[in-house]
Formats: C-alpha cells, structure tokens, sequence
C-alpha cells in the first residue's frame, strides 16, 4: 500500500500536536488555580473546555504515533481502535465535568459568592492567548488535511468562544459588580462543552460498534459499482467498519466470469478506493448466484428500509 505523504509530515504533526497539547495543558493547570484564587465558575468552566482540547490534541497525538507500529498477529490492526476508546472514555469525562459545573452553577445562584474579577480577567485574557497561540501552531499544520490535526485545530477553536465567555463575566463583574454572570456564563461554557463531548460520544460509540462511516451509503455505493463496472453483477454481504478511522470493507460481488480474474479485483479494489476512500477492501468474488442465508445481508427486506437518516 503506497502512502501518499512522506513520513515527515507524520513527525512534523506529531511536533505541531506535542506543542499544541503543551500550551493547551499549562493553561489549563493556570486556569483551574485561577478559578479556584478567584473565585471564578467561569473559568473553572473554561478549564474544562480546556480540557477536553488537551485531551483532543493527546489523542491525536496517541493516533500519530499509533499509526506509525506495525501490525502484529494478535492485533492485525496495529493499535488504532486505542484511540477510538480513549476518546469514549474522555467524551463521558466531560459530560460529568459539565455536570458538575452546571450543579455548582446553581448551588451559586441560590447564594452567590464573591469574584476577584481583576485576577479573573487576567487569567482569562491568557487563556484566550494561548488558544489563539495553539490554534496557529496546529492550523499551519494542516496542509496535509490530517484528520485528526484538523480535529483538534477545531477544538481549539471552540475553546477560544469559552476563553471570551470568561472575559465577558470579568468585564461584567469589573464594570457593575454583578456576580451572578459567572455562573451563567459557566453554564453556556458549559453547552459548548458538552456539544463537543456528545460529537466525540457518537464518532467514538459508532466506531466501537463497528457502524459504517456516516458519510457512506451502502445501497449507493452497491449500486455505483455495478453501473461503473459491468462484468459485477450484484454485491451482497457488504461489512464496512472503521478502524482508527480508517474505512474497512469486505464484500461479496457476482460477476461474469472475466478472463483476467486479477484484473477485475484490481478494477474493484481500485473504484472502491477512489470514490469511497477505502483503501483496504477484501473481495469475494462469485459467478454464481449467492444461495446462502446471509446473501440477502444488505438486501431492503420489504416492510423496512435501510436507510437511516441523520
């Protein structure tokens, strides 16, 4: 399998990543401490959202060096699904931070509490330096279209609307004294927190159950292969899944019995790679009709369709 880009881009994401996830992490640490001198639930909540950008950047990192160990006989996909796991793990994380900073939220409506809005105001005008500063790190890096860079570049930029949710409850509270603008800009934080985590929740829980990516259609996709190729038949048993998002596939496909059996596999293997983005496929190929209990696998049984819509 040729690899299209030269193994310095993987390193050079690998540094972009590592730098991002140090400015991210550091900030973060500030961030907590500054919430906890100043008294600040707005901060607290941006913390958070920091975390889940320090914790996105970590897991594109883990990718990057994941991708680069070789397959072994226990785990035929190297380590990829680690990743996939790792980020499960952390969208529940998150959903118990936002339900935390939401209870406190309302504990401090009932009785507010005082805010140092100076300290509040400076830690939060840096939090929103260092996002702009890890934003630029990974957004340079993004030439290559890497997923997971570009993941974590959007990441950091959810962050800096969090970053600016602080700095609003510190003008606020400077200007009239009014505290009760932390915690309900905690809360809104809080909503972009949590919309990032149910994102991550719904990629990671669809990976793990080995569910096709949503962007694929699999009655499109069967029916743009017999149209392009003309010695297919018909494609049944489809299976694709991903791993470490990557698209997997198996198939079966009817054929007219070809005369250069290798170069039809070639002509399949290629289409699928082309318009699906799917560059390991494992094809059964058949000249008979399929006669098993399976064949109708991915077949619209009549009473209810396939067709999910998102």
């Amino acid at each position: 399998m040729a690899h299209s880009h030269t193994p310095s881009t993987g390193d050079d994401n690998a540094k972009r990543l590592m730098l991002a996830f140090g400015v991210t992490a550091t900030f973060m640490i500030v961030e907590v401490i500054g919430g906890f001198i100043s008294g600040s639930l707005a901060l607290l909540a941006d913390a958070g959202h920091m975390l889940t950008d320090a914790a996105a950047l970590l897991f594109a990192l883990l990718a990057v060096q994941f991708s680069r160990r070789p397959p072994n006989a226990r785990h035929t996909f190297g380590w990829l699904r680690l990743t996939t796991l790792a980020a499960f793990v952390n969208a529940i994380a998150l959903v118990v931070i936002t339900i935390l900073i939401v209870w406190e939220a309302i504990q401090r409506f009932r009785h507010p509490q005082p805010v140092a809005g100076t300290t509040m105001m400076v830690i939060a005008v840096a939090g929103l330096l260092a996002n702009i500063l890890s934003f630029w790190i990974l957004h340079r890096g993004s030439g290559e279209k890497n997923l997971n860079v570009r993941a974590a570049a959007l990441h950091v930029l959810g962050d800096l609307l969090g970053s600016v949710g602080a700095i609003v409850a510190a003008l606020v509270i400077l200007g009239t004294g009014w505290t009760p603008v932390d915690p309900i800009l905690s809360v809104l934080v809080s909503c972009l927190v949590l919309r990032s985590a149910w994102q991550l929740l719904k990629e990671s829980v669809n990976e793990l159950l080995e569910g096709a990516p949503s962007s694929m259609d699999i009655g499109e996709l069967k029916r743009n292969l017999c149209r392009s190729i003309p010695e297919v038949r018909n494609v049944h048993h489809v299976h694709v899944w991903l791993v470490g998002e990557k698209p997997v596939m198996t198939l079966h496909v009817q054929v007219i019995p070809p005369h250069d059996h290798d170069a039809l596999l070639e002509r399949i293997q290629h289409f699928l790679e082309h318009h699906y983005d799917v560059s390991h496929s494992t094809v059964q190929m058949e000249y008979q009709a399929c006669s098993g209990p399976d064949c109708h696998l991915n077949e619209a049984q009549p009473g209810h369709s396939h067709h999910h819509h998102h």
